[in-house]
């Protein structure tokens, strides 16, 4: 399954998230345009002595979305609370959060695209008005008690922005992208990292796993923690690119960052379905995997890369990934009207 593979962006330990974490806007590398804005925010917080407005940061998983959440909290200098949505059940959870925010405080919701929508109508006041409203009773009985509570930022994170309702993504007063990395931002994360882990990785080296990484620092920091494993096992006292390009063959990752079910996937369009398209309900089905996996894991990466492209009847895959299967590709003529025929 995805969730035991070692390029799936969602998997993560925290003890190694935490280790590899930076904690300043100044040390956390790439997503430039974001941390300048960012930084311009969190001044003007700090020169109107308020708490910073609302933030909604979005993208593929694995991207740093909770670590700038950390650091803009420490750039406050305030406190910071993190939930993630699937964990709040009841308006309860939410309400004992709220109700125990300090002024200014931060609070992280993960995956917020998932929050109940009793719990969002709970956030709405909260983030609009710094109320809360408890309903006692039922029927004509009930009565509505308001509570004030502190000022404070709310960090939403998410994979599906557009999942999210209209009335809650209107009440984020920032909202920013989260891109993938290039080579060049992956590989700076790298050779940090591997100071941090005493990992001695050389320019090449660094490169190599950065071209490999799927534009993804959580899979980069990964990856070259089973490098350094390698590594010590076999007394190199130096990681160079000849070396990584061995240990990712014997991980099943080939020179573009695609894994086993990656390639799979590639595969089961081309093969089973005459190169597309296909729908997502099919795909997942025929890979044994969860469509929200499928969309928010496996495709991203491939469709940015080219090996596959989305149209109103499903996915079909490009001339790319027939050249990266090595498999003859062969020239559609419907291959156009598919990009403008409607669902």
């Amino acid at each position: 399954m995805i969730e035991e593979n070692i390029i799936n962006p969602k998997l993560q330990t925290i003890d190694a998230e935490d280790t590899l974490r930076p904690q300043r806007l100044h040390e956390f590398v790439g997503q430039s345009k974001i941390k300048e804005n960012i930084a311009i925010y969190i001044e003007a917080a700090r020169k109107r002595n308020q708490a910073m407005d609302h933030v909604l940061l979005y993208g593929p998983p694995g991207l740093g979305k909770t670590t700038l959440s950390h650091i803009i909290a420490t750039e406050l200098n305030a406190p910071i609370k993190i939930t993630s949505a699937p964990t709040l059940d009841k308006q309860g959870d939410l309400m004992a959060i709220l109700t125990s925010l300090q002024e200014g405080e931060v609070l992280f919701i993960d995956e917020i695209h998932r929050l109940k929508k009793t719990l969002e109508e709970i956030l709405y006041s909260a983030m609009e008005d710094f109320k809360v409203d408890i309903i006692i009773g039922e029927g004509t009985g009930a009565k509505t008690l308001s509570f004030s509570i502190p000022r404070f930022t709310l960090i939403g994170a998410t994979t599906r922005a557009g999942s999210l309702s209209a009335p809650l993504r209107s009440r984020f007063g920032i909202i920013e992208r989260m891109e993938f990395y290039s080579e060049q931002e992956l590989s700076d994360v790298i050779k940090r990292s591997a100071t941090i882990l005493h990992v001695n990785i050389d320019d090449s080296g660094a490169q190599a796993l950065a071209r490999r990484s799927r534009g993804t620092p959580r899979i980069a920091n990964r990856l070259l923690r089973r490098i350094s494993d390698f590594a010590l096992v076999a007394n190199i006292p130096e990681a160079h690119a000849e070396f990584i390009d061995q240990t990712l063959k014997k991980l099943e990752i080939d020179h573009e960052g695609l894994d086993s079910i990656d390639r799979k996937l590639l595969q089961i369009i081309i093969e089973f379905y005459q190169g597309g398209p296909v729908g997502v309900s099919a795909l997942a089905a025929t890979l044994n995997e969860e469509i929200e996996t499928l969309e928010d894991v496996i495709e991203p990466y491939l469709i940015q890369k080219g090996y596959i492209q989305r149209t109103p009847r499903g996915r079909v895959a490009s001339f790319r990934a027939y050249e990266h299967l090595g498999i003859k590709f062969q020239q559609r003529d419907d291959i156009q009207t598919l990009f403008n025929t409607e669902d």
